[in-house]
């Protein structure tokens, strides 16, 4: 648990260092700022996208995951907690949602990727978080930007970064036999193409529901898993 620990301070740090140069920096800086992120963030998805060797393993798991995340309404449930945290905080929530918006963005560009994923599995199976306080100086320099352009919601996705990257840490114990580098590819092409979405979304492209489609995370793992044995059958 100590990369996750560090990732979630260093996430809370740099929206700190964010918010406090938020009224120094001028609109046009954040919007060519943001811009600049989501490019990048486009870039890291469709990298990891590409990681992937069975399409039809992901086609599946993302099919699957939308149908359950709409189901579900994780997109809605993610949101009504953003707006919970902006009326406590005093916010309009109704209307803008700004809140809600950089909180649900920020939680699912921290914790869809695949350093957040193998770093996870590497500190519950080796007690290595080298991967993780890698991550953490990323998202600790990125939640200055963000912070600074969208908000205090970045500073509140510290919460789900911490459930999300420490559930899989103390998960990966027993489920060793099963994350081989087959069913990790997999799954880091699935986690791509989710953050290729949250990027179009903050490029304002198009209104991607990636949240509907964060069930398609856990669904990869027994797909690849059991895709893998299929293949060593035949």
């Amino acid at each position: 648990m100590t990369g996750t620990i560090v990732n979630t301070a260093a996430i809370i740090v740099g929206a700190l260092i964010g918010l406090a140069l938020k009224k120094g920096i001028g609109d046009n800086i954040k919007i060519t700022v943001m811009q600049g992120i989501g490019l990048a963030v486009l870039l890291v998805g469709a990298k990891m996208s590409l990681q992937g060797t069975e399409i039809l393993v992901v086609i599946i798991s993302l099919t699957l995951g939308g149908i359950c995340g709409e189901l579900l309404r994780v997109e809605y449930r993610l949101e009504k907690m953003g707006l919970w945290i902006e009326n406590r905080l005093g916010g309009s929530g109704g209307k803008g949602g700004n809140v809600a918006r950089a909180f649900v963005t920020s939680s699912l560009i921290y914790c869809v990727g695949a350093m957040a994923v193998v770093g996870s599995i590497e500190d519950g199976l080796n007690g290595n978080p080298g991967t993780l306080f890698a991550k953490s100086m990323l998202d600790g320099v990125s939640a200055i930007f963000f912070a600074s352009t969208m908000g205090v919601g970045v500073l509140f996705s510290s919460v789900p970064v911490l459930v999300y990257q420490g559930s899989i840490t103390l998960m990966a114990t027993w489920m060793q036999n099963i994350l081989n580098p087959y069913v990790i590819d997999q799954l880091t092409s699935t986690g791509g193409l989710l953050i290729i979405g949250v990027a179009l979304n903050i490029l304002g492209i198009k209104k991607i529901n990636v949240g509907n489609l964060l069930p398609a995370i856990p669904i990869v793992i027994p797909l690849a898993y059991y895709a893998e044995k299929l293949l060593v059958i035949k």
